[in-house]
């Protein structure tokens, strides 16, 4: 078994990276965390709680994450779940007005590179 290289795992405040969600588990590496590396080509760092308009939003653009898919043990996302979002999309998904709100404490600080800390604070879950 070959070992995976993951970024250290720091936070977008620059504190140890929070889980995530292990129900359902997410992460690139299905580690309940938003830890991403070198394999991570869509940055699933952000951790977000899931909405209608959100899960609407993404599978109108062509990502659906509501519906199973039982051959990838994917039980599909409800309105509520946690969720490791790749960092464009949840970008996306503000620019249209329907991004999901975030913990910035289980969002991996590569997100930086694609989302301002300003937008993540703004759609926090938690008071800063």
């Amino acid at each position: 078994m070959r070992e995976i290289e993951i970024d250290a795992s720091v936070n977008v405040l620059g504190d140890r990276l929070e889980t995530c969600s292990t129900a359902p588990l997410t992460g690139f590496y299905r580690n309940g965390c938003c830890d991403t590396g070198p394999d991570d080509r869509g940055s699933h760092t952000v951790c977000v709680t899931v909405t209608a308009e959100f899960l609407q939003f993404s599978k109108s653009a062509g990502n659906d994450l509501s519906t199973p898919r039982p051959e990838f043990g994917f039980a599909g996302l409800r309105p509520g779940d946690r969720w490791c979002l790749c960092a464009a999309r949840f970008l996306e998904a503000y620019e249209a007005g329907c991004a999901p709100r975030v913990s910035l404490r289980a969002t991996h600080r590569r997100a930086l590179e694609i989302v301002p800390l300003d937008i993540l604070r703004e759609r926090s879950l938690e008071r800063n």
